[in-house]
């Protein structure tokens, strides 16, 4: 494959939710230039997890992963990935960690944000002025604690400018296939949700339902 990666960094932190950093990984990861070299090419994107260290980092659901670099040491990404999760409430906390995200997010090309991931960039002011979602759950959260946010219920993914913000959890699945459809073009990723035997949803609604059961 020609030309550099696009470089994608993926935070993770204590009590991260699993799917919210591990769909959109798959999407990214599974992208191909050339559907007829999977084998012998890499995707288009290079994928680093994030973490404050190198320790292990247990996710809301029990599985533990390594990061690949610190955010001490991570290279400015050209695209900048936060998930959300149960630990997403003490990471509002985390001064240094917001900190990081907000200098992060400024010096990238592109900030996603999948699920309540979406609460620590409004946190780190990058949500200001734009379009932004979360998990139906915390719609009422975000609308109370960043008055400056335009917040849209009723979308899978809410791309405004650099920002992409997803629903929840599985539809991080969807926000990786909007970045390769914004880098490569839609025909790319509809040929990379195929390969993963994805449907992504109609007219970008959201699959469920806004009203607790």
């Amino acid at each position: 494959m020609d030309g550099k990666r696009i470089e994608v960094a993926i935070l993770v932190f204590p009590d991260v939710e699993l799917l919210d950093f591990c769909g959109p990984y798959e999407a990214l990861s599974a992208c191909r230039l050339d559907e007829s070299r999977r084998r012998e090419e890499p995707s288009p994107f290079a994928l680093r997890l994030v973490g404050a260290t190198l320790d292990p980092v247990g996710c809301a659901n029990g599985p533990r992963f390594l990061p690949d670099v610190t955010r001490a040491d991570c290279p400015v990404p050209d695209v900048l990935l936060v998930p959300g999760g149960w630990g997403v409430r003490a990471a509002l906390d985390d001064a240094a960690l917001v900190a990081w995200i907000g200098e992060t997010g400024c010096k990238a090309g592109v900030v996603a944000g999948v699920c309540t991931g979406s609460m620590l960039l409004g946190k780190a002011g990058l949500l200001e002025g734009r379009r932004a979602t979360t998990h139906w759950r915390s719609l009422d959260w975000m609308r109370a604690s960043y008055p400056g946010v335009t917040v849209v219920a009723d979308a899978h993914v809410v791309e405004d400018g650099t920002v992409l913000t997803s629903a929840g959890i599985s539809a991080g699945i969807d926000l990786g296939l909007r970045l390769v459809a914004r880098f490569f073009g839609e025909p790319l990723a509809l040929a990379t949700a195929r390969h993963l035997e994805y449907a992504p949803p109609v007219n970008n609604k959201r699959r469920v339902s806004l009203s607790p059961l």
